[in-house]
């Protein structure tokens, strides 16, 4: 992924609330959010080059989720896929924090990354840039982009305050989430608007890329914005809803599931 927010036991029904969209290479193999081929316990999309996951959930009350760090030039090909660790999260059972900890010997290997895991009871982050870290994640409202977790990038304030406003006006009792419930969190992750050049951050990309990748949602015909999902857990179901996008932001098909929470 590369825009995440969340909310962290901020909610009287959704004790985790994530939105997120995945910026790609368009050429680059995926799989659509489904059930893993490999283990019906896992949901989300999967990475058919390297395999592995970007944003993955797991009926035994797992979820991680995983971005880039931007730092100047591409690093190339790396001895380990960032896709594999969210994968061997979810996949595990170990807790968030034994499972980011024992990162450290080999966290040089993965491309830079930003990383949460949420073990059904607590959320964690890890990055290796730049230098390997871990911390407890804090309830309340949170976003990552392809910097530091919770730096004040515009975009990652603008899906913080959509979720926030969502949550705001969310039904705190048990019910079904309609799409139209979800409209405007998909809408605030399809804003194509780039952000003022005062506020955009320096990655050492340079002055224009940095204008066309400050919106939420990044368009183009060979890299952009491939899908857009709306994660809610409550403590009976994870919603998981995903919309995919092809070159120049063209609407692909969206997939929906209501997990049930297994947490023994």
């Amino acid at each position: 992924m590369c825009l995440i927010a969340i909310a962290w036991q901020c909610h009287p029904r959704y004790r985790l609330a994530l939105i997120a969209n995945r910026d790609e290479a368009h050429a680059r193999p995926a799989a659509p959010a489904g059930v893993d081929p490999d283990d019906d316990t896992l949901y989300g999309g999967r990475d058919l080059l390297a395999g592995g996951s970007w944003l993955l959930a797991s009926t035994h009350a797992r979820l991680a989720a995983v971005t880039n760090v931007r730092a100047g030039a591409a690093e190339g090909t790396m001895p380990r896929s960032r896709g594999a660790l969210v994968r061997g999260f979810v996949a595990g059972r170990d807790p968030s924090p034994e499972f980011l900890g024992e990162l450290a010997p080999h966290a040089a290997d993965y491309g830079r990354f930003n990383m949460l895991a949420w073990d059904g009871a607590e959320l964690g982050f890890a990055s290796n840039h730049p230098a390997f870290r871990t911390q407890r994640v804090e309830p309340g409202f949170h976003a990552m982009s392809n910097g530091d977790f919770d730096a004040p990038w515009p975009k990652s304030g603008h899906a913080m305050a959509a979720l926030k406003d969502w949550l705001t006006h969310a039904p705190a009792h048990d019910g079904t989430v309609a799409d139209d419930d979800l409209a405007p969190l998909f809408a605030a992750l399809a804003d194509t608007q780039p952000a003022p050049d005062a506020t955009l951050p320096d990655t050492g990309v340079g002055l224009e890329l940095e204008r066309r990748l400050s919106p939420p949602f990044v368009t183009g015909e060979r890299y952009g914005t491939r899908c857009s999902t709306v994660v809610l857990i409550d403590d009976a179901h994870i919603v998981f809803v995903e919309q995919s996008f092809g070159p120049n932001g063209q609407r692909l098909g969206r997939t929906r599931a209501r997990l049930p929470l297994d947490q023994r």
